[in-house]
């Protein structure tokens, strides 16, 4: 399921700018992408988006801007100076040369001053960065949440269309078995011509057809998974994967209703109806 969610926090002392767009996943994959500072919080980040997020493919950007005055400083490494020096000096006695260096040269030389980042204070980072990470989180669930309200509405009309057709192939099943009786007698009838035809035979075959062509338990089933569908739909909460199971047995027993029936007008009803299966399986993707 598709969402996005966008949230930030500016301070005197820094700005906090959290965001997330998701897209459609069979799991939970959470990619997120912070500033270096906040390298350290990756893991409590990810407990907290988990609290929000079940399913989909969620990218989330965070960004520090850390305004503090002292922010980074002048750092004056005096070991690295002193080492300078001394070996400057080795070198005039070696040579015999004579050696003058003011503070202002031996300034230029590497690492002798470098600038470095005052420390972050974590706990006070952390207390800005939940703060504005949930929010950005409300937000993208709510986006989230439209989206279901429509797909649960197009999801229902497709399930009471499937009942209907169930009810159609479930009203007309019975016929098939009334047409083989009709077709069968008349055959035998035109190979004995006059010859008297036993009943308890020809009730036998049509019991025997009966028995293969039955698609009651079938669409006992499926009634019941379309139901089950519809219910949890109703229920909401994190359903994608259950349904998905649910569409799966859906489809498992259309294609033995498919496979039993040799009725063209029954079949093609039953093509009709895995066709709407699949059109609901991949809508149940979008769903967390």
């Amino acid at each position: 399921m598709t969402g996005f969610g966008r949230s930030e926090r500016i301070t005197e002392a820094n700005k906090i700018v959290v965001e997330m767009k998701a897209v459609n996943h069979r799991y939970c994959d959470l990619s997120i992408k912070t500033s270096k500072k906040l390298n350290y919080f990756e893991a409590a980040i990810r407990g907290i988006l988990k609290e929000y997020v079940d399913r989909g493919k969620v990218d989330v950007y965070i960004t520090y801007e850390d305004y503090a005055d002292a922010s980074f400083f002048v750092a004056y490494n005096e070991k690295i100076a002193g080492e300078y020096m001394e070996n400057l000096k080795k070198i005039g006695e070696e040579f015999g040369i004579e050696y003058k260096i003011t503070a202002y040269q031996l300034s230029k030389y590497p690492d002798v001053f470098t600038l470095e980042s005052q420390p972050v204070n974590e706990e006070e980072v952390w207390e800005g960065l939940v703060g504005v990470l949930r929010e950005a989180c409300e937000k993208f669930v709510e986006t989230r949440r439209e989206e279901g309200e429509r797909l649960q509405l197009d999801l229902m009309q497709k399930l009471e269309e499937m009942l209907k057709t169930v009810s159609f192939i479930e009203e007309k099943s019975p016929q098939i078995v009334s047409e083989y009786r009709a077709k069968l007698e008349e055959r035998v009838k035109e190979f004995l011509e006059k010859s008297a035809i036993e009943e308890s035979r020809i009730a036998a075959e049509v019991a025997i057809y009966a028995d293969k062509v039955c698609v009651d338990e079938e669409i006992v089933r499926l009634k019941s998974h379309i139901v089950s569908m519809m219910e949890n739909l109703q229920e909401g909460g994190s359903i994608g994967r259950k349904l998905d199971f649910i569409a799966q047995e859906m489809n498992r027993e259309a294609n033995t209703i498919l496979s039993k029936i040799n009725n063209l007008e029954i079949s093609n009803r039953a093509i009709d109806l895995k066709t709407e299966i699949e059109k609901v399986r991949e809508q149940i993707q979008n769903i967390e």
